[in-house]
Order: structure tokens, then C-alpha cells, then sequence
């Protein structure tokens, strides 16, 4: 490259930055500008961003040209750049828990960031003391100490080295589909082969996986490991497993993993990175069986839909080789900034103050029956409804048939997605703050849509008959 070709591109670029600047600022933009936005973002996946994306997104761009570029949204309702309205059934994967821009947690980063953004990293940033002293009062059993990152794959390793140094153990003993992140040390936790192969060796230590819900196989596991002499440092698993389709295990699972952990001295890691802050009704996932963890890893929601945040935490006895003899043993330069704390104890007052676990409790044994009546009315389309709160897993019989049934929810204005990398379920996770009116609506629209995938399925079958 030519000096003046990277002259060319510095001005081009900070020309191109204008622009955006500009369109950021604007609360609305008229339809023309709204398509010129549509398709400038389709062409920027494709070249510069991730094309498969936008491959991966089609029952979206079934909708109708390169539906939808989201733009603002408030509760459980957003729009599109070109104004097009949106019901959200699926919360940002468990982020937006309190909606789309919550106005309290919206003030409170912005009071923050009219103060400042980010720490010193020499200082004491009070914020961080206050959301780690906030999170021990809420969280079950004897947490004491929590550490901020910023996503939950983050949060899972930071769990995973605590324990690590913890125990002076090398294994681990996870779930089959389970989910717990995609950077290497969690993603070794995986128990799904499509993330799991193309990188190739991942954790340094074993990883054992085991069926999900199946506790005497944890049991096992661990007593095979004790036999061979392999060390365990930890058991992680998610209370209600979310990619897999709000999968809920035998109400005896947690209870009598947490048993045998402790027989075999080896710690519990809860990832309640999606169920956590009141998703499946209660303010913890593993709160449903009364099980204290001795690890805690939480995201999501945490930042109240607002500011990413993610958290590890522990007791002290286990946190004691964070701080001695090295209190820098684990850091982050932006982890934990305030911006993200003020968002996180906004966050928490909100839910605490909405109760919005019971919320979701009560909206969950709303929805869920409903959605099995029409289960049992479509049953050439679904196998299974599943899930406790509102984390709902809609299994169908195919995922030719699921993707039918989320292209066509779309066209229909509700968004919905599938786990993993299949459509095969299609979850129903919608803010813990959405309407009674607004979920009768999806119902609505998810009948219609049903009709239409049945009809589909039908006409096959006439053709070959006659």
C-alpha cells in the first residue's frame, strides 16, 4: 500500500465514521434512509462482518428484503429501522430480562457516564465494591466475593480457574449439550460436537461428559475418577440447560449432584449465566431445588439488557487463593467498569423491587399450558413442550418444520429463534416484563402460523394419496 493510498483510506474512513455518527444520532430515519441502512448492513455482514450470518438468518430475510435491521425498542416491543414493529420472544438469548431499554437502567448509565466511563485501574472504584456486596446478599448460600467481566464465556472462566486453583485438580465433569461459552476453556465444557471440532484440542486438563439430568452418571463419573486416580476440581452444569431447548431435569438431579460433589470434595459450578435474575421463576436457577453452588457464573441479564457485565463468585474460603498470595492473580482491564456496574445495580433493584421472578413464575404457568394445548392439537408438528418459567423450549418433529414455524412467527411480527444450530426447537424467552395481552397475541399469531406449517405438511400427503 502506497502512502497516499493509506492517506486515501484514513480520510475515507474517518468520512465513513461521520456518516454513522450522524445516523446515530438520529432518533428516526425516513424509509429511504431506513433501506439505504438495510442493505449497507447486508453488504458490510458479507464483506467485512460474518456472511454466513446472514445465511444462518432466513427465516428473517423470508420476511421480506433483508428483514429485520432492529433499531430502538421498549419492553417487549422493538422496531425495525424502517419502523416495523416487533414482538420479542427471544430477550436477546436471556439479555434482556427487564426489556428492551429499560429507562432506569438507561439513567443510570448515563448519570456514570456523565461522571466517568472507566476506571483508573490503580484506584478503588466504589461501584465494583457495591455490586460485589449487592450480589452476596442475593445469591444463595455463603457467596461472599464476586469478579466482573463482560460476557459469560468469561464469567465460565474465570469459574473454571478458581476452581482449578482451588482444589489443585485437573478435571472437569460437564453436561452432554450443554452450553457454557465458545472461548477455549469453556468451550471445552461444550457438549455439542458442531463448536466443539473445528478448533480441535481445547482444555488442558480431562473433561468428562455426562448425560444431562442423569445423576447417578454423575455419580458414577465421579466415583470412576476416584477409582483411576484422576483428580476433579469441579461439576458445572447449567440448572435448567437453555441451547438445549430449557431442558429441566428430575427435580432429584441438582440435589443429589450437590451431595456427591461434597462426598468426593469436589466443588459445584452453577452456570446460571441465562437462567440467573428470575428467568425460570426464581431469582436463581438452582434455588428450585434448594442447592447451594460453591461457584456462581452469571451474565446476561445482569446488565439489565443496557451494558454487558458478567460475574464469577464464591465464599471466601474458596476465594482466599484469589486474593493471597497474589491479589492480581485474575484481572481485566475493562471488567467491572462503571458503566456496567451502574447498569448491573440498577439491574438488581429493578428485579428485586418487581419481584420479577414471581413474574416470570406466573407468565410461565400462563404460557406453558397453553402451548402444550396446541401441542396436542398440531401433534404432526410438535414433540414436546419444556421449560420452567419463561425459559421455553417448543420441540418439534423435524427442523424443517421448526424453521417453518420461526419464519413464519416472523413474517407475522415475533420474533423467535432456534438452539444451537438447529431449528429443531425453537425457544420462547421473552422479557420477564411482557404483557399478559402482548403473550395472548403470540399465541394468536403462533396459531395462524401453525395452520399454515399444517397446511404445508398436508398437501404432500393429499398429493400422494390421490
Amino acid at each position: 500500500m502506497t502512502q497516499q493510498h493509506q492517506q486515501d483510506n484514513i480520510l475515507a474512513a474517518q468520512q465513513y465514521a461521520e456518516k454513522w455518527l450522524g445516523i446515530i444520532q438520529q432518533e428516526k430515519v425516513d424509509p429511504e434512509l431506513g433501506k439505504q441502512i438495510i442493505e449497507e448492513s447486508r453488504v458490510n455482514f458479507a464483506e467485512h462482518f460474518n456472511r454466513g450470518w446472514l445465511a444462518y438468518r432466513k427465516s428473517v430475510t423470508e420476511a421480506g428484503d433483508w428483514a429485520a435491521t432492529e433499531w430502538t425498542g421498549s419492553g417487549a416491543i422493538f422496531e425495525d429501522v424502517l419502523g416495523r414493529k416487533y414482538i420479542d420472544c427471544l430477550g436477546g438469548y436471556g439479555l434482556m430480562d427487564l426489556g428492551w431499554g429499560h429507562p432506569e437502567v438507561v439513567e443510570a448509565v448515563m448519570a456514570q457516564l456523565r461522571r466517568t466511563p472507566m476506571p483508573s485501574q490503580e484506584l478503588i472504584d466504589p461501584l465494583r465494591g457495591a455490586l460485589a456486596r449487592l450480589l452476596a446478599m442475593i445469591t444463595p448460600g455463603d457467596i461472599q466475593y464476586s469478579f466482573f467481566a463482560a460476557s459469560g464465556t468469561e464469567a465460565i472462566e474465570g469459574a473454571v480457574k478458581l476452581a482449578k486453583m482451588y482444589t489443585k485438580k485437573p478435571a472437569m465433569i460437564s453436561a452432554v449439550k450443554g452450553f457454557h461459552g465458545k472461548t477455549m476453556g469453556s468451550l471445552s465444557l461444550m457438549g455439542k460436537a458442531d463448536y466443539r471440532q473445528p478448533p480441535g484440542i481445547l482444555y488442558g486438563g480431562p473433561v468428562y461428559h455426562v448425560p444431562y439430568g442423569d445423576a447417578h452418571a454423575v455419580e458414577q463419573q465421579l466415583d470412576i475418577c476416584d477409582t483411576v486416580g484422576i483428580g476433579v476440581a469441579a461439576v458445572v452444569m447449567e440448572p435448567i440447560q437453555g441451547e438445549a431447548g430449557a431442558i429441566v431435569p428430575p427435580d432429584d438431579f441438582w440435589p443429589r449432584i450437590r451431595e456427591a460433589t461434597r462426598k468426593h470434595n469436589v466443588l459445584l459450578i452453577a452456570d446460571e449465566v441465562q437462567t440467573g435474575m428470575g428467568r425460570t421463576g426464581k431469582l436463581w436457577g438452582v434455588q428450585h431445588w434448594d442447592v447451594e453452588p460453591d461457584i456462581i457464573a452469571a451474565a446476561k441479564s445482569l446488565g439489565g439488557g443496557v451494558m454487558p457485565i458478567s460475574a464469577f463468585m464464591s465464599t471466601e474460603k474458596i476465594w482466599s487463593v484469589m486474593m493471597d498470595p497474589n491479589p492480581f492473580i485474575h484481572t481485566t482491564t475493562t471488567g467491572g467498569n462503571p458503566l456496567a456496574c451502574s447498569a448491573a445495580i440498577a439491574a438488581i433493584r429493578v428485579t428485586l423491587r418487581e419481584r420479577l421472578w414471581e413474574q416470570a413464575a406466573q407468565k410461565g404457568e400462563y404460557l406453558i399450558p397453553k402451548l402444550k394445548e396446541l401441542a396436542g392439537r398440531y401433534p404432526e408438528i410438535f414433540n414436546s413442550i419444556t421449560g420452567k418459567g419463561l425459559l421455553i423450549g417448543m420441540h418439534f418433529n423435524s427442523p424443517e418444520i421448526g424453521y417453518q414455524v420461526a419464519a413464519g412467527l416472523f413474517r407475522r411480527g415475533v420474533l423467535v429463534a432456534g438452539t444451537l444450530t438447529s431449528a429443531h426447537t425453537i425457544r420462547i424467552e421473552p422479557p420477564l416484563v411482557i404483557e399478559y395481552e402482548t403473550l395472548d397475541e403470540v399465541l394468536n399469531r403462533l396459531e395462524d402460523t401453525l395452520a399454515e406449517v399444517q397446511k404445508s405438511i398436508s398437501a404432500p400427503v393429499a398429493e400422494m394419496a390421490g
